[in-house]
C-alpha cells in the first residue's frame, strides 16, 4: 500500500514512520510512505502556499494553486483510490473506515493547516475528509499520521500475530477485554484464575463477556450502535 502524504510541516512527520511497527512495514516492502513538501509548489520565490480569506477575518488559507499542482503530478503517475483530506469538520475516524481504507492501494493524504484549504480543494479535489476527533490541532500532521498508523498495523503481514488486530478494541464493535502478564500474583494483587486454567473455550467465553462489560460501562453507544 503507497502513502503519499502532503504537508507544509513535512518535518512533524519523520519521527512517527521512522520507528516501531511503520518502520518495519516499510523494511518489509509492504507499505510505501512518501511525505511532499507543499512549499515546493509555492505560487513565488517566498515560498507562498497560502493567503488572506475572501470576505476577511482571521487566519490564513491554504491557496488551491500548489495543491492542484502537486496532485496533477501525482495523479499522472498512477491512480489513486481516495484523496483524504485531514480536517476537525471531517467523519471522525473509527474501526470500520479504518478496516476500508485498508483494502485501498495508493491514498493521498493532505494535512490542513492555518485556518484550512480553500472549499475548491475539497469540492473537486477530496474524496475523503477525516477527523480524528472534535478538538482543533496546529495542523493535519498528527491525525495524518495517526490515520496511516491505524490503517497500516492492519495490513496481513505488517504484525507478527496478525490475530492480535483482530481482537482490538473495536473490531467487533466492542472494547478489549482486560489483559494480563507474569507475575499471576503480585503484592497480593491475583490474576484472575481462568486465564491460568488452560481451559481456552471458558477464557474465550470470559474474555467476551468482560468485553461486553467493559464496554456497558465505558462506551454504551457501541452497543446501540
Amino acid at each position: 500500500m503507497r502513502f503519499d502524504i502532503i504537508s507544509c510541516q513535512p518535518d512533524l512527520l519523520d519521527s512517527p514512520f521512522s520507528h516501531s511497527i511503520l518502520k518495519r512495514a516499510q523494511q518489509k516492502g509492504l507499505v510505501e510512505i512518501h511525505i511532499h513538501d507543499l512549499r515546493k509548489y509555492a505560487v513565488n520565490k517566498h515560498g507562498q502556499i497560502d493567503d488572506y480569506a475572501f470576505g476577511g477575518g482571521a487566519g490564513m488559507v491554504m491557496m488551491i494553486e500548489p495543491i492542484d499542482k502537486l496532485l496533477s503530478e501525482l495523479k499522472a503517475e498512477r491512480t489513486y483510490d481516495a484523496i483524504i483530506y485531514m480536517t476537525p469538520d471531517g467523519q471522525t475516524l473509527n474501526q470500520r473506515t479504518v478496516n476500508q481504507f485498508s483494502l485501498l492501494q495508493n491514498v493521498i493524504i493532505l494535512c490542513g493547516h492555518y485556518k484550512g484549504v480553500d472549499e475548491r480543494v475539497r469540492q473537486h479535489f477530496v474524496t475523503h475528509e477525516i477527523s480524528i476527533g472534535d478538538y482543533v490541532l496546529s495542523g493535519g500532521e498528527l491525525g495524518a499520521a495517526v490515520l496511516a498508523d491505524a490503517i497500516i498495523r492492519i495490513i496481513p503481514g505488517v504484525l507478527n500475530d496478525e490475530s492480535s488486530a483482530l481482537t482490538d478494541s473495536f473490531q467487533d464493535g466492542l472494547l478489549a477485554p482486560p489483559v494480563y502478564t507474569r507475575p499471576a500474583e503480585y503484592k497480593g494483587m491475583q490474576v484472575p484464575e481462568i486465564l491460568l486454567s488452560g481451559n481456552n473455550p471458558k477464557i474465550e467465553e470470559w474474555r467476551f463477556e468482560q468485553a461486553v462489560e467493559r464496554t456497558k460501562q465505558r462506551r454504551p453507544d457501541l452497543l446501540d450502535d
